[in-house]
């Protein structure tokens, strides 16, 4: 089974019915499949049998585009806007795109790129003028193009990055059926159904935006709406104004949106299930979501290498297990291993009993081939066909994990193993503390340091963090950061809130 039969079957019983609201109008499935097939063509007629990048906010191009990739059978390069020229040049090379869709909000960036490759085709949708000779229509080029859709020359989805928060970023390529299986996992899991109408906030080109939520609504004939760009106050407007059902939102924008919602109070009685995850899901972010929101909060796991899916904390497992990413998927077999040093693969037969600590590994349909042009990472990217996550977590006694941290995170200090995230979430019952990141530095004495960086929200001291951590039940002496980096500067993330480790580590403390 693959996504687009699986679209196809959407298309035929739910032809009529809204399939995505945007800003550049609404479209039922019936349109949406008819401007995907003309998409395809128009993209067959120009670069026959080669990928097609986009650079796109979210909407309709976007989705077309995604749909498009699909019925071509090559697949669609999902680039992420916020990089910088010369990144995208080098993630059209290895992706081995011709083509490129982009929007006018991205205009200026596209024309850089443009300005930097040898690309066979471009389609700009927006009202601006068109510059360049290369660059045609969007619209235009749909209603040109013949109806229907090409003959499908493969099996390709699509293309997507890495977030690159730990390295360069690297491509991945996902074929019909990987997605398909992701798709289907989350419609299982959470029972998403036809009259589902559900709300688009983070990044189109992210897989967990991709594959954990827009394939899954397509394929169940639910209701898109996208926004473009997140504005808390605005995604709160179209949960009132469509009478959403489900939200996307990594924790910093569900944060975002409880603090809009306690001074704004806007009408989401509607809104049932909502999906979090990608960062630490704290109990105390579940408790303001059920109280502000909806108490069909879930806290879900995965990886780029792996798709979004991976485990699931239903909501009614927040409460008695809080803090937990739940336990493995439909399509997954999660196993905990013993934790090998950062430079070493862990031993796949080496499992943790509950109650223990260890790297989780993954196996299923979903997960990836290997790196698109870097066969050479897939070596420690696989242990004896397991996937390497390089996460650690702990396995309750009830066989719940629970991330504790990055394997290389790890600090070795006074020669004990230390994980930093054990201290940031002590720092997390500091009423002055907003986030922090702790580090190890070399140091004689401990052979590494233990370091924070703090962002506050009000004036503290480092003698008064100090103190707070020697108070601290929950926290060893020898976990104790020996030195402090204080800001009130929110710390850099990601799209998808990712904290930015190294990017803090280096803007307040180095």
């Amino acid at each position: 089974m693959n996504f687009i039969d699986v679209f196809r079957r959407t298309v035929r019983c739910h032809g009529d019915e809204t399939a995505v609201i945007a800003d550049r109008g609404t479209v039922t499935y019936d349109e949406l499949n008819d401007r995907a097939g003309r998409l395809a063509n128009a993209l067959e007629e120009r670069i026959p049998g080669e990928r097609c990048a986009v650079l796109t906010h979210n909407g309709l191009a976007a989705v077309d585009s995604m749909i498009a990739g699909g019925k071509r059978g090559h697949g669609t390069v999902q680039l992420p806007y916020r990089a910088a020229p010369a990144e995208l040049e080098a993630m059209l090379d290895t992706a081995d795109a011709s083509g490129l869709v982009f929007d006018d909000a991205n205009a200026d960036l596209a024309r850089a790129v443009l300005a930097r490759t040898d690309l066979d085709c471009a389609f700009r949708t927006g009202e601006s003028p068109i510059e360049r000779p290369l660059v045609e229509d969007y619209g235009t080029a749909l209603d040109t193009a013949p109806d229907g859709e090409p003959d499908r020359a493969g099996n390709e989805y699509g293309v997507f990055f890495t977030s690159g928060t730990t390295s360069d970023p690297k491509a991945l390529l996902f074929d019909q059926e990987q997605l398909w299986h992701g798709s289907t996992q989350v419609i299982m899991e959470m029972s998403i159904e036809e009259t589902d109408r559900a709300l688009v906030t983070t990044p189109w080109f992210h897989m967990v935006t991709t594959d954990a939520w827009i394939l899954p609504h397509l394929q169940a004939g639910a209701t898109l709406v996208l926004q473009p760009t997140f504005d808390p106050d605005v995604a709160l407007e179209h949960i009132a104004d469509h009478d959403l059902t489900g939200l996307l939102a990594v924790p910093t924008q569900l944060t975002a949106m409880i603090d809009a919602q306690t001074e704004a109070e806007h009408d989401v009685e509607t809104l049932s299930y909502i999906r979090t995850g990608g960062s630490v899901v704290t109990p105390r972010l579940v408790r303001r979501a059920s109280e502000h929101l909806t108490e069909g909060v879930y806290n879900t796991y995965g990886l780029t290498e792996g798709g979004p899916n991976l485990a699931f904390a239903h909501p009614s497992r927040q409460t008695d297990h809080t803090g937990t990413i739940g336990t493995e998927s439909f399509m997954w077999e999660l196993r905990v291993v013993e934790t090998a040093s950062p430079d070493e693969l862990p031993d796949a037969e080496s499992v943790v009993e509950p109650g223990g600590t260890g790297e989780l590994l993954a196996r299923g349909p979903a997960m990836t081939d290997g790196y698109l042009g870097d066969p050479p990472a897939a070596e420690t990217l696989f242990v004896d066909g397991w996937l390497r996550t390089n996460d650690v977590v702990r396995l309750d006694e009830d066989g719940y994990l629970h991330v504790v941290d990055r394997v290389d995170n790890m600090v070795i200090t006074g020669g004990e193993n230390v994980y930093p995230q054990e201290i940031e979430r002590v720092f997390e019952d500091h009423d002055a503390v907003r986030e922090s990141v702790v580090f190890g530095r070399p140091d004689e004495e401990w052979g590494e340091a233990l370091c924070a960086v703090i962002s506050t929200t009000e004036a503290v001291t480092e003698a008064g963090l100090d103190a707070f951590c020697i108070d601290h039940d929950d926290l060893a002496d020898f976990k104790r950061p020996r030195r402090y980096a204080l800001t009130t500067e929110p710390l850099p993330r990601t799209d998808t809130g990712t904290l930015q480790r190294a990017v803090a580590i280096e803007r307040f403390f180095e």
